[in-house]
C-alpha cells in the first residue's frame, strides 16, 4: 500500500468549503454528558486551524459512540461543537441532521473562516454501509469545487460513508494528523531504522496473528509478553495452571516460533512469569519459570528476568513497535512488566511507536507519552496497519 498521499498543504483552499472528517469519538461522563477527555478535538486543531488561516470553509463531520437507532439525544455532537468552539475561539455552527435539510441551508450559508459540524454520522443507516447516496449527499454540501480532508486515522480501516465513500466524489487529501501516523507507521514498517524490534502484548493470539505473520516478515527480533504468551509456552510444552489459553491456537503459535528460526529472525518469550492465584489485585503471588506455572496459579505478569531480557533487547533497537501490555496493568502489582518496557523505550535512541489501545493508555497513564517518538491515535486502524492490511479510508486518498 502507499503511504505517500497528498495533504492539505499540496491542496488550494483559499476560498472553498472542505469536509472534513475528524475523530470526535469522545469519552463522556454516562450521567450529565460531559466530555471527560478532549484529547480527540484537541489533536484536530492543527489541521482545523490550518484551514481557517489559508481562508477555507470547514464542514466537520464526526461519528460519536454506537448509536443503534437512529438519532439519540446522548450521542449529539452538540458538546463537541462547544468544546471544540472554545478551543478554537470562535462559534462553531451546529446542524441539526448529517445531510439533511438544516445541514444543507447551513452549508450553503457557510462563509471562509467559518466551522460548521454536521450531526453524528452514524445517525444516518447508510454511514457504516457506505450508501454512496449518503456518500454523494455529503460531498455535495461542499460543492462541485470542494475538497475532502480525512483526518479521522481512528476510522481509516472502516469503509463507511465519511471516511472512504465520499472520496468517489470530491479529491480526497489528508490533514495533518493523519500525514503524522503515515509517517511513523508507514516509516516502521516500510523503511525502519535496523534493528527493527517489535513488542506484542495482549490478551490474545488469535488478535495479533496477522500482526505477528506480518512483523516475521521484516522485523529483526519479536518480543511476546501479556496473556497471549501462555498459548506459546503451552505450545511448547510448558505448564500453565489457570493462565489466559487459546487451545485453538496452540499449532499457530508453535508454527510462529518454527517460521522465525527459519527468517532467522529472534523470538523472544517469557522466561519467568509472575503468577497469582486468583485474577484480583490483591492475589498472592510469586515469581516461576514461564515454562512451570504450577496447578492453580495463573500468570498477570512478566518476570524480573524477562524484565532484562526485553529491556536489553531494545537498548540497541534503531526502531521499536511496542502494541499490548505485558501484564494485567490495570492491577498496579501487575503492571511491573509494562512499566518496566515502557521506561526501557523512553531511554533508548530508537524511534518509538507506540500502536494505540492499551499500550497507548500505559504509556500516558504512567508518565512516559512525551518521551515517544509517536503515540498512535487509532488502536484498531494501528493493528490492521501492524498486518499490512490495505485501510480503506487511506486507500481513497490521492497519492502524492
Amino acid at each position: 500500500m502507499n503511504y505517500n498521499k497528498k495533504t492539505v498543504k499540496d491542496v488550494d483552499v483559499k476560498g472553498k468549503k472542505v469536509l472534513l472528517r475528524c475523530d470526535f469519538n469522545v469519552p463522556q461522563d454516562k450521567v450529565t454528558g460531559e466530555i471527560t477527555s478532549d484529547k480527540r478535538i484537541v489533536a484536530a486543531l492543527p489541521t482545523i486551524q490550518y484551514l481557517l488561516d489559508n481562508g477555507a470553509a470547514i464542514i466537520a463531520c464526526s461519528h460519536l459512540g454506537k448509536p443503534k437507532n437512529g438519532p439519540e439525544a446522548k450521542f449529539s455532537l452538540a458538546p463537541v461543537a462547544k468544546r471544540l468552539g472554545e478551543l478554537v475561539g470562535k462559534e462553531v455552527i451546529m446542524a441539526k441532521d448529517v445531510a439533511g435539510e438544516d445541514a444543507k441551508a447551513k452549508a450553503a450559508a457557510l462563509k471562509p473562516g467559518e466551522i460548521l459540524l454536521l450531526e453524528n454520522t452514524r445517525f444516518e443507516k447508510g454511514e457504516t454501509k457506505n450508501d454512496p447516496a449518503l456518500a454523494k449527499a455529503m460531498a455535495d454540501l461542499v460543492g462541485p469545487d470542494g475538497i475532502f480532508v480525512s483526518d479521522a486515522f481512528g476510522s481509516v480501516h472502516r469503509a463507511h460513508a465519511s471516511t472512504a465513500g465520499v472520496a468517489a466524489y470530491l479529491p480526497a487529501v489528508s490533514g495533518f494528523l493523519i500525514k503524522k501516523e503515515l509517517d511513523f507507521l508507514g516509516g516502521a514498517i516500510g523503511n525502519p531504522k535496523r534493528p527493527l524490534v517489535a513488542i506484542l502484548g495482549g490478551a490474545k493470539v488469535s488478535s495479533k496473528i496477522g500482526v505477528i505473520n506480518n512483523l516475521l516478515e521484516i522485523a529483526d527480533t519479536i518480543i511476546i509478553g501479556g496473556g497471549m504468551s501462555y498459548t506459546f509456552s503451552k505450545a511448547l510444552g510448558g505448564t500453565v495452571g489457570t493462565s489466559l489459553l487459546e487451545e485453538d491456537w496452540l499449532d499457530y503459535s508453535k508454527e510462529m516460533v518454527q517460521k522465525a528460526k527459519d527468517k532467522g529472525v529472534k523470538f523472544l518469550l517469557p522466561v519467568d512469569t509472575v503468577v497469582g492465584d486468583k485474577f484480583a489485585a490483591d492475589a498472592e503471588s510469586k515469581v516461576v519459570k514461564a515454562s512451570e506455572i504450577p496447578d492453580g496459579w495463573m500468570g498477570l505478569d512478566i518476570g524480573p528476568e524477562t524484565v532484562k531480557l526485553y529491556c536489553d533487547a531494545v537498548a540497541d533497537a534503531g526502531t521499536v513497535i511496542w502494541n499490548g501490555p505485558m501484564g494485567v496493568f490495570e492491577f498496579p502489582r501487575f503492571a511491573v512488566g509494562t512499566k518496566a518496557v515502557a521506561e526501557a523505550l523512553s531511554k533508548t535512541s530508537a524511534v518509538t511507536v507506540i500502536g494505540g489501545g492499551d499500550s497507548a493508555a500505559a504509556v500516558e497513564q504512567l508518565g512516559y507519552a512525551d518521551k515517544m517518538s509517536h503515540i498512535s491515535t487509532g488502536g484498531g486502524a494501528s493493528l490492521e496497519f501492524l498486518e499490512g492490511k490495505e485501510l480503506p479510508g487511506v486507500a481513497c486518498l490521492l497519492d502524492a
